[in-house]
């Protein structure tokens, strides 16, 4: 077993929230790709996108079947959003862009849920490019290092 989906199961089980790692024998690096191997709308796919605001980096959580809108996104966070560098993701996050998990990060990222994720059951990046964990809005919101400052649930990015 890679060494992220270790550290992803052993973050879920230092917040108290049991996961399960499905490995598929397909890729679910895209929310396509996911929503395909889960059998499940591209709206269930979690969406875990880094993006540089000022000096730091943030984590985005959104559907598979949405985008981020830059205007509410840097609203959301108080800082314009750029594209992060892909080796900086990799360092801080211990991930790859396209491998993102919203938790298990190797240094905690500040965390932004948008207000269109539903409750579930949702599915999200696990640190392979073929696993993922299944989860619900409530786990995720249990499992992240929410910015201090983000009402949690109010935080519309979309």
């Amino acid at each position: 077993m890679a060494k992220s989906v270790t550290r992803v199961r052993e973050a879920a089980a230092t917040a108290g929230v049991a996961i399960t790692v499905l490995t598929m024998p397909v890729s679910t690096r895209t929310a396509a790709e996911a929503a395909a191997a889960c059998g499940c709308a591209e709206a269930a796919i979690i969406k875990s996108l880094i993006f540089a605001a000022g000096e730091d980096l943030v984590l985005l959580l959104v559907p598979g079947d949405r985008q981020v809108d830059p205007a509410l996104g840097a609203s959301a966070v108080g800082a314009p959003l750029t594209r992060a560098d892909p080796k900086r993701v990799r360092a801080v996050t211990g991930f790859a862009i396209g491998g993102v998990s919203p938790i298990g990060h190797l240094t905690p990222v500040a965390t932004f849920l948008d207000t269109a994720v539903g409750d579930g059951p949702l599915f999200a990046a696990a640190g392979a490019p073929n696993s993922v964990f299944e989860t619900t809005r409530g786990d995720l919101l249990a499992l992240g290092h929410f910015a201090p400052h983000t009402a949690r649930e109010k935080c519309p990015i979309l």
